[in-house]
């Protein structure tokens, strides 16, 4: 019996369309799916019409974090010395405690910065051969570990404050009837 190559052929086509028309029906992608590539479209879309700047020369939150590092380890008047080549904006922050209300309306010298960064990265992760590694590292202070959750600021006074709680910033000043602590320095009277 002779076999028609040119049959096998065709066979062989009927059956590569039929195997693929299998796998993929039913494969549409799920509207999650659509959504979630949707959404990082939108996202790359934005980023190319909006980049991120890079012709910020300094920064501010890294100032604070520097000027914390020195308060906290007991370098009080470097602290408060410690030049910024930018002019700080001078703000009013407002703290709350629950049932209560406003219990303190302070000035804040620069920014009020989150207590959970930090100068340098905790962590390295090292690949040796598919399996991690990760190298736990020290904090400027030589310590590990992390901070509780909650904010840090510098007064007009160059005095350092930690909140854990509820708060309100604004560049405004804003009277508040009887906080439990009112200080406010104005804008014309700040160092």
């Amino acid at each position: 019996m002779k076999v028609n190559t040119k049959v096998i052929r065709i066979l062989a086509i009927v059956m590569a369309i039929a195997l693929m028309s299998v796998l993929f029906c039913g494969c549409e992608p799920s509207s999650s799916r659509i959504d979630t590539q949707k959404t990082l479209e939108i996202g790359n879309k934005l980023s190319e019409n909006q980049p991120t700047p890079t012709d910020i020369e300094y920064s501010l939150a890294r100032y604070n974090l520097i000027r914390r590092l020195y308060y906290v380890n007991g370098q009080v008047e470097k602290a408060k010395n410690l030049p910024c080549e930018v002019q700080k904006p001078l703000g009013y922050i407002y703290l709350f405690v629950e049932g209560v209300g406003c219990v303190l309306c302070d000035t804040v010298d620069g920014m009020v910065s989150p207590m959970q960064s930090y100068l340098t990265p905790d962590s390295e992760y090292y690949d040796y051969g598919g399996s991690a590694y990760n190298k736990w590292l020290p904090d400027v202070d030589g310590t590990y570990g992390e901070n509780c959750e909650g904010i840090f600021y510098f007064d007009a006074q160059g005095g350092y404050h930690e909140w854990t709680g509820r708060y309100y910033y604004s560049e405004t000043y804003y009277p508040i009837d009887d906080p439990i602590i009112n200080i406010v320095v104005e804008q014309g009277n700040a160092n």
